[in-house]
């Protein structure tokens, strides 16, 4: 079977973010079925909110037995992998921070696809990548990640505009590939330097 460019992206963006889902589980102490939960709303939280948005109903994941199944198979390796991972908050920022990346980049092709303004598309990008991680941390009792000082939905949008650009001057792979490396490299710079938003 053929995947594109974009659908290895998708997947590769559902693989992160449900390690993300998982490793945060773990932390909390949850059993396997609440590791299960969190690793599914985290890996299709905001392309869920972003199909509901766009009016692309059913979401993606309920038409399509591949989501589920990735995100089973990566929660599974997770929890049998755990005891090789020695720090789990460095794992965990890692792989939300890819997961961050791939999953904007998603969500602007899809706005783009459906004939949206480039602003918009840059938003629904920003939602893709971001709500996942909200409801993660609600549901685990945590503040948010996106409304903390920290760097993390402005990266989502320096690396939509990245893409917006890349796509008029570069090949779409390319400008996909871009448009990830500059969201996790802002996201990664931004809690190593400390870099924050002002505090209202």
């Amino acid at each position: 079977m053929h995947l594109s460019y974009s659908a290895i992206i998708e997947i590769l963006g559902t693989i992160a973010f449900a390690i993300s889902g998982a490793f945060s589980a773990m932390q909390k102490r949850l059993d396997l079925f609440g590791v299960l939960v969190i690793a599914f709303i985290t890996a299709i939280g905001g392309g869920t909110l972003r199909d509901v948005l766009i009016g692309n109903t059913p979401v993606t994941w309920m038409r399509d037995v591949t989501t589920p199944s990735v995100i089973l198979a990566a929660t599974i390796i997770t929890i049998l992998f755990k005891r090789y991972v020695k720090n789990l908050k460095v794992t965990l920022f890692l792989f939300d921070a890819l997961g961050l990346g791939l999953f904007t980049v998603i969500g602007i092709q899809k706005g783009l696809a459906a004939g949206l303004n480039q602003g918009v598309c840059i938003a629904l990008g920003t939602i893709t990548g971001c709500f996942g991680g909200v409801l993660r941390d609600i549901l685990l009792n945590l503040k948010p990640v996106l409304f903390h000082k920290e760097i993390y939905a402005t990266a989502c949008i320096a690396g939509g505009i990245c893409y917006i650009i890349g796509l008029s001057l570069l090949q779409q792979q390319y400008a996909e590939t871009l448009s990830v490396i500059v969201i996790c490299a802002v996201r990664i710079l931004a809690v190593k330097y400390n870099w924050k938003l002002p505090v209202v």
